[in-house]
């Protein structure tokens, strides 16, 4: 066996025996932890600040581009809003021993379905070094023991997160980061599952691929923000255009961007110059489809890798459709189940976009990017899986429990 491997299994016989601890904590301990990690996070800030600088000058060195430096960078505000979310994550409601239904037989026996933890994750992500923070809390609250292991990009400051966190008085283990960031520790965490529960791999789709292809545990996939943005024909235009630019530009490196905007042809003509001066002045790049450049003439050539492209950058596909019909299966076909929205005033046809798009989240009139955690009101999120078992969308604090079943008697024996 390996140093990495011994190193990493070792972390996972911790992580079990941390689990047990957790789940024999209460509510107000957990809570009052949360709270001196966020503390932890604020004292830290210096520390943090220095190591992020360390990662960005080295992606700097490697040519990564100003999307995936974005992501990566933090600064006053943002840690700021780390701590934060670690001290609403504190405020919110533990899902643990909530009692999801009771019930007692004719013979007497009295059965209760109980929230628990599911007990050991496993989570696997690239350069956000928030998702440190987010992730270890959001399990914390939730009675899980942590393996976090984050991209090369982010080691310094992922490393700097995970030190502050583990000052705040949890038990030991809980909250694990491991050390190193080669592929051999991948494919060791895949294959862990004596010491693992469940997997969650954020990022690219090369590595949620790799994970799901040797993983030996369940694991929640968060593939592609692939996000359309359908402008029916009765949509109210400046709207469309205010949703279209936000839903781009606001945050374009992240998995709730929109990707592709669709647009009902007999509307196209007026509608698409208003929407592309607005986005070119963001600096967007457009590629369209044929019957979009007859509109557009100076837009790009739009190929068929392009409708299934996560640009995660300033650009822009767009694509004339000649129907709801049409819309629905091109989401259907090319999207990612993650978000897709329509903007119309009409109702009926609304619902039917809501009923007929199969994806985590759908939307009316809304931008994709409240396709998160924190604007559903769950706090932080662990991700947003476009799986349809376990969990699906944004994955809150519900979303890491499991259940089980607890049944009391008086001696009843089975006939």
């Amino acid at each position: 066996m390996s140093t990495i491997q011994e190193t990493i299994h070792q972390m996972g016989r911790q992580a079990r025996a941390a689990a047990y601890a957790l789940a024999q904590l209460s509510s107000d301990e957990k809570n009052a932890i949360l709270r001196a990690m966020a503390g932890a996070v604020r004292k830290r800030v210096p520390e943090l600040l220095a190591a992020n600088a360390l990662d960005l000058a080295a992606g700097r060195e490697k040519g990564l581009s100003s999307a995936m430096l974005d992501r990566l960078m933090l600064d006053e505000k943002r840690i700021e809003a780390m701590a934060a979310g670690i001290d609403q994550v504190a405020t919110l409601e533990d899902p643990v021993g909530q009692v999801l239904d009771a019930w007692e037989r004719p013979n007497g026996i009295r059965i209760e379905q109980i929230r628990v933890p599911i007990g050991t994750i496993g989570i696997i992500y690239e350069s956000r070094p928030n998702v440190t923070a987010d992730a270890a809390v959001l399990c914390f609250k939730t009675g899980n023991a942590t393996i976090l292991r984050g991209g090369s990009e982010a080691i310094h400051s992922n490393r700097a997160i995970a030190a502050a966190l583990g000052e705040a008085g949890a038990p030991d283990h809980a909250i694990q980061l491991i050390p190193f960031t080669d592929r051999e520790s991948v494919a060791v965490m895949s294959g862990m599952d004596r010491w693992l529960d469940l997997i969650i791999p954020r990022g690219g789709k090369g590595l949620i691929e790799t994970v799901v292809s040797l993983a030996r545990m369940p694991v929640i996939k968060h593939y592609d923000g692939i996000c359309h943005l359908f402008v029916e024909a009765g949509a109210d235009q400046e709207m469309a255009v205010d949703l279209t630019l936000n839903s781009k530009t606001h945050k374009c490196g992240v998995c709730n961007a929109l990707e592709t905007l669709l647009v009902q042809r007999e509307i196209a003509a007026g509608f698409l110059p208003k929407v592309a001066a607005a986005l070119r002045a963001k600096g967007v790049e457009l590629r369209g489809c044929a019957r979009t450049l007859g509109i557009l003439p100076d837009a790009i050539p739009a190929t068929e890798e392009d409708w299934g492209m996560e640009y995660l950058d300033l650009v822009l596909s767009i694509k004339l459709v000649d129907s709801l019909e049409e819309a629905v299966a091109h989401i259907n076909h090319y999207g990612s189940h993650h978000t897709d929205v329509i903007v119309t005033r009409d109702e009926a046809v609304a619902e039917r976009f809501l009923r007929e798009v199969d994806s985590a989240c759908v939307f009316h009139n809304v931008s994709t990017r409240f396709a998160d955690g924190g604007e559903f009101g769950f706090g932080a999120e662990i991700g947003i899986s476009t799986d349809k078992l376990h969990a699906r969308g944004p994955m809150g604090l519900r979303e890491l429990t499991s259940y089980q079943y607890r049944v009391r008697g008086n001696g009843q024996v089975r006939s």
